[in-house]
């Protein structure tokens, strides 16, 4: 994957972020610091023009399921992702930051889509689809930047 020539908010910047595997989430802490963690997350169309990116807790090993980064964003609901690839080749590098505002899924319905995209995405969770919170953020912006 590699992304429009040099930086700015093109469209295919959103293009390649929604084909990312992993990104990283930033959100804003009840101190007011800044946590940033990796996650899996799909693309969704609407509402607006960027759609949305959704992500949910899973099996995977965690203290407990109630996540830090949900508390944050019931908090603070800006959020930033950033999604990037590296290479030794530095002219193949490129990242995508996305901002958004973050909330829980509303209602069964969009909570539905939301794990079927990350189940459609990600064969891990076809044979076990996450069961826990859908954190949904709504996009507002995205930037981007390639060698």
């Amino acid at each position: 994957m590699t992304g429009p020539a040099g930086g700015g908010d093109d469209p295919g910047w959103l293009s390649l972020a929604r084909q990312a595997r992993i990104g990283r989430l930033g959100t804003r802490s009840a101190s007011g610091g800044i946590d940033l963690v990796p996650f899996v997350f799909a693309a969704l169309d609407g509402p607006g023009p960027l759609g949305r990116l959704v992500c949910a807790v899973d099996h995977k090993p965690k203290r407990h399921g109630r996540l830090r980064r949900l508390d944050n964003v019931a908090a603070h609901p800006e959020v930033t992702v950033l999604v990037d690839h590296y290479e030794e080749e530095w002219d193949r590098l490129w990242w995508v930051r996305l901002r958004g505002t973050g909330r829980q899924a509303m209602g069964d319905a969009e909570r539905a889509e939301a794990i079927a995209a990350l189940v459609a995405k990600y064969g891990q969770y076809r044979e076990r689809p996450p069961v826990g919170a859908v954190l949904v953020i709504e996009l507002t912006a995205v930037r981007g930047w390639s060698a």
